[in-house]
């Protein structure tokens, strides 16, 4: 039961994670391309600094750093997922379109399963007090993931909205 909730939590945050990367995904002919472009450096400027908080949180040893290393490297965000602009979206038809999302989630999925089996590897590294600190922390961000989502601030909660 407690390996379920760890690969869930794990999953959670990741999933948290994602959904900065999916909002870089704005074209770069958009005329809010520059704000967007800032707004990702400054989240991924945050990512960073949770990371390394919970790499001093977890006081790791020198047998750790490599699955930490594949760990960080993980939760990087893609530099650029392809996503079609505006314009040529629209002239898609709906079977077009429906096949392009198809590929963008293809593409989502993966990196979430590259996420996933990172952060398994890390979290088998860990010793039990590391392992609850790493629950504690994820859980933290994860709750911090839900609630924006359940406001609607998060990727989950723009699609409903039109």
């Amino acid at each position: 039961m407690k390996s379920i909730r760890s690969t869930l939590i794990a999953s959670a945050l990741i999933a948290g994670l994602a959904s900065a990367a999916l909002a870089q995904n704005t074209p770069t002919d958009s005329p809010h391309a520059g704000r967007m472009e800032k707004m990702h450096a400054q989240k991924t400027e945050r990512h960073n600094q949770h990371l390394t908080a919970l790499k001093t949180k977890l006081n790791l040893q020198a047998t750790q750093e490599a699955s930490w290393t594949q760990f960080t490297q993980s939760m990087q965000h893609p530099e650029h997922m392809a996503r079609p602009d505006r314009s040529t979206f629209e002239k898609m038809t709906t079977p077009e379109r429906l096949d392009q999302m198809q590929a963008m989630k293809t593409g989502h999925d993966a990196q979430m399963q590259k996420r996933t089996e990172a952060t398994k590897v890390f979290y088998a590294s860990l010793s039990a007090e590391q392992k609850q600190v790493f629950d504690h922390e994820t859980a933290r961000v994860m709750k911090g993931q839900m609630h924006s989502m359940n406001r609607g601030d998060g990727e989950a909660g723009r699609h409903g909205k039109h």
